[in-house]
């Protein structure tokens, strides 16, 4: 087993560790979209309040939300770890521009991290939280469902009414944009996927899936906005 610790703490233990929860947490992100997108449907939040309630009851989503939190700190740790890593290694805060052929992406893949995970405790504390730990959100019912549900809809529907919060929100995707077209390729680079054969379609297929991602999550404080 001392093997295995090693190889955790080492460089590229640490750099593998990043890549997985990175690969992970970019394959949660098309489920969240996906759950989201159903604030879009014309049916005055039925669809996204039932599926809301589903995600927050269902025994199985619950332990893997808690594997999911755990995967986004040790994500977020592992970063600021590999930066702080490297800064020392280099010598200077500054070096890291210096690299040949490094993209602004690159060089601040730290600072993005830190927006989004900022972001995202704003944002979980607006929706989330409320929805677990205050009883601030009006029940509904609706027929054909067993239950009364939370009126999450609405609080979307106003929270995007402020333009702060969709400016906010919109910065946040921005961030998590720019972090996903090079931190994509990065992790399968990290895993030894890194050939001139494939690396061309790995880039490709990464700008193709944050295109999807990001357009998919800005439309939403957008289209409240508009309205």
């Amino acid at each position: 087993m001392n093997w295995i610790t090693r190889f955790l703490t080492s460089s590229l233990g640490q750099k593998v560790i990043m890549s997985l929860t990175g690969i992970f947490l970019i394959l949660f992100l098309v489920v969240h979209m996906t759950g989201n997108l159903q604030l879009l449907a014309n049916d005055g939040g039925r669809s996204f309040n039932v599926y809301a309630e589903f995600m927050s009851e269902n025994p199985f989503i619950r332990v893997i939300s808690i594997g999911l939190y755990a995967f986004i700190l040790l994500h977020a740790i592992q970063g600021i770890v590999l930066y702080l890593a490297n800064r020392k290694a280099k010598g200077s805060t500054h070096s890291t521009g210096k690299v040949a052929g490094a993209t602004w992406a690159s060089k601040n893949m730290a600072l993005l991290g830190i927006l989004i995970f900022a972001f995202l405790c704003l944002h979980m504390g607006d929706f989330w939280f409320k929805m677990r730990f205050t009883d601030q959100l009006q029940m509904v019912t609706y027929d054909g469902h067993h239950t009364a549900v939370q009126d999450i809809y609405s609080r979307v529907s106003a929270a995007f009414q402020n333009v702060w919060i969709v400016i906010i929100y919109l910065v946040g995707v921005f961030a998590l944009a720019i972090h996903l077209v090079h931190g994509f390729q990065s992790s399968f680079q990290s895993l030894g996927i890194n050939h001139k054969k494939y690396t061309p379609t790995i880039n490709a297929i990464g700008w193709i899936y944050t295109i999807l991602i990001t357009s998919g999550f800005a439309i939403m404080p957008l289209y409240f906005f508009l309205q």
